[in-house]
Order: structure tokens, then sequence, then C-alpha cells
């Protein structure tokens, strides 16, 4: 028979790691944060939709729309105070308090960002909601009632060939498709996959 002592089981260290730090032991490590991408592109498109909003407003408004592209994009000024593509008119201040709640959601949602895809993706989001979320605050007739500026027309003026939009209405669709595809591709935010590891497991 043995006489050496057992480990006592305050002795035994403990097997529960923090998810990341497992996740980390258990295959690749983890890649970096993707904070700053998340910044870098809401900034950049941010910056892009205010400085053409601001354009067109001083050189387009109340002016016939102006083709170009051979007539493929007519530029004209519209003052929209609904949602994006110009819907959900008349509810501005809902509209309004709602883009401040996707910023916030995704400043949150930031600090865990590990896959460059999501950032990106979340950035595009971020830059418009923030693009109208400035007009709604800034411009007329007040504080969460400003009429944001819509000035693209596809295909034909007054918006009979397709909505009128802005930079920021695209980059909202274009983010949020980029995350729809991701999910469905089982890429998750935090760099990991997972229908890789719904095949592992079975």
């Amino acid at each position: 028979m043995s006489t050496d002592p057992s480990p006592s089981e305050s002795e035994v260290e403990p097997s529960a790691e923090p998810p990341e730090q497992g996740a980390a032991k258990e295959g690749t490590p983890l890649p970096k944060r993707r904070v700053w991408v998340v910044f870098a592109v809401a900034a950049l498109l941010w910056a892009i939709d205010l400085i053409t909003k601001n354009l067109v407003v001083a050189n387009l408004e109340g002016k016939e729309p102006k083709p170009i592209l051979g007539g493929l994009i007519y530029l004209q000024v519209i003052r929209n105070p609904g949602a994006a593509f110009s819907m959900a008119t008349g509810m501005t201040w809902v509209l309004a308090l709602v883009a401040t709640g996707v910023v916030i959601a995704i400043v949150w949602i930031s600090r865990r960002l590990r896959s460059v895809g999501w950032a990106i993706g979340l950035g595009l989001v971020l830059a418009g909601a923030l693009g109208n979320l400035t007009d709604r605050f800034f411009r007329e007739p007040g504080p969460l009632r400003g009429h944001v500026v819509d000035f693209i027309s596809a295909f034909a003026p007054n918006g009979q060939g397709f909505a009128i939009f802005n930079i920021a209405d695209s980059a909202i669709c274009v983010g949020g498709a980029l995350i729809v595809l991701l999910s469905l591709l089982g890429k998750d935010y935090d760099g990991t996959t997972t229908r890789g590891k719904k095949k592992e497991s079975e």
C-alpha cells in the first residue's frame, strides 16, 4: 500500500480558465483585438458622409437633379424626416433614439472584436448610424427632429428608379450585409469559427 499522501482538495489547482485562455490552449491562439478597425472605418465613412452632404447642400439644394455617370446616378437634395430610403417618415425622434442605441451597442461589443470582417462590418454600420444621427441632431428643424440629407437617386431623378439615399444609408446596408454573410459562414465576432466547432462536436 502506498504511503504517499494524496493531495488535498485545497492543493489541487482549479481547472477553470477564462474563456479566451481556454480557447487559446485548445487550438490556435486567438487573433488580436480589432477595436481600432471599427473606429477607423467608422471615422473615415462618417467624414465622407458629412463632407458629401455639406457639398450637395451648398451647391445643389433647390436646383434640378444633376445626372452623372451617364444618367446612372442623379444628384439632388432631399430632406428626409424618416429612416433610410425614406421609410418611417414622421418618426424622426424615435429613429434618433434607435440610432443612439445602435451606436452604444456597437461601441460596447467592439471591445471583444477579434474578427477583421466583423470589425469592418460594424464600423460601416456605426458610420451610417452616426452620419444620419448627426443630421437628426444638428439640422433643421431641431435636435432629435432634424431631417436627414439624401442626395443619391439611382437610375432616374426624384427616386423614380430607386429610393433616394446617402452615403450613410449605403454604409449601413453594406455593413449589415457583410455581418449577415459572416454569420452564415460561421465566422464569429471573437475570431472563432462556429461551423468548424459544430463539425468537430459531431
